[in-house]
């Protein structure tokens, strides 16, 4: 009788996955190649810098845009609370203490606990740059130019 016939079903069946599993391993990490490496990675990974904005400054909405887009928001508003059983809101009112509270508030430069986390973030990028070989950014240039964005965000 041939030495093989001599191994159990069970014997067999082991040998079998003990020899398949190292193959099918070798085989998948040398057909997955780099797909491997770029796991976690692509256009919405953290270690990705944002793209700079080479147009310079946000585009600044007309005053009576503005102003027009507020008072749809305040309209919008008035309504729902209508639908709610609430009080109308004096639209105008509310348009002109909106328009007098942004003219003289203060600015987000001068909000201390912004402005190092807005540091705190910029060091960062600047360690993954300098990580990257590329030229760090100028701290303090980097601070303003984001809180500026921040300020004139949605306008």
């Amino acid at each position: 009788m041939p030495p093989v016939a001599d191994f159990q079903v069970g014997i067999v069946l082991i040998i079998v996955v003990l020899v398949a599993l190292p193959v099918g391993a070798i085989v998948f990490a040398r057909g997955a190649g780099k797909s491997l490496d770029q796991i976690g990675k692509g256009q919405f990974a953290m270690e990705q810098d944002f793209p700079q904005s080479s147009q310079g400054s946000i585009q600044a909405v007309s005053a009576e845009v503005r102003e027009e887009e507020i008072r749809q928001m305040i309209q919008a508003r008035s309504d729902r609370g209508v639908d709610k059983g609430r009080k109308p809101l004096d639209v105008d009112a509310e348009v002109e203490k909106l328009l007098a509270s942004e003219s003289g508030g203060p600015s987000l430069a001068g909000d201390k606990a912004l402005r190092e986390e807005v540091r705190q973030l910029v060091v960062a990028r600047n360690e993954r740059r300098q990580r990257q070989g590329k030229k760090p950014l100028d701290v303090e240039k980097e601070i303003a130019r984001q809180l500026s964005e921040l300020e004139n965000l949605g306008q």
